[in-house]
């Protein structure tokens, strides 16, 4: 199997993610999870998703699908399509399966897919179990209440897909 097909093949359906999960947690393996939309790929997100990697031995990462990032993020966005989103995710060494879900959160997938750990950018709070808290990290309820660990950590600072596409739009007026 050549490199792209490597990359391609860590793209996996919702059904196809629990079951290699599944395997790798009946190894006694930690599977770690993320997610976001990872709309333009930067510095910032190269590090988080290292640092995520780096708590356990498989890191799975959870991306919006199109519509969820235009409900989230408005009508302009996604700047890259789900599948270039995924792909240039899968090609990241760090990263070892990639999952588009269609919902606005994660809650669903997190749920189905039982990560040992859940890891958010420290932008959240690992100890607020107020759902209605914007500082709540969707899906800790479950991930706890199975054992499993809920973890912040710290981003980079001045990195932001939003600033950079700010930054491209005040260069092209």
């Amino acid at each position: 199997m050549n490199k792209w097909e490597q990359i391609q093949n860590k793209i996996a359906s919702q059904d196809e993610a629990k079951a290699i999960t599944s395997s790798w947690k009946n190894n006694s393996e930690i599977v770690v999870f993320t997610n976001g939309c990872f709309d333009i790929l930067h510095k910032g997100h190269v590090a988080y998703l290292a640092k995520a990697a780096s708590l356990g031995d498989y890191l799975v990462v959870g991306v919006n699908a199109d519509e969820s990032v235009r409900r989230l993020k408005g009508e302009s966005r996604p700047v890259n399509d789900q599948i270039s989103r995924a792909l240039v995710l899968a090609a990241l060494e760090s990263v070892d399966l990639v999952i588009i879900f269609d919902h606005d959160t994660p809650k669903e997938l997190i749920e189905f897919l039982e990560p040992s750990v859940l890891v958010k950018g420290a932008d959240y709070d690992a100890n607020v179990i107020d759902e209605n808290n914007p500082k709540y990290i969707v899906g800790s309820k479950a991930v706890k209440e199975a054992g499993g660990s809920v973890v912040t950590i710290e981003l980079e600072e001045g990195f932001s897909t939003s600033n950079i596409i700010s930054s491209i739009q005040k260069e092209g007026k």
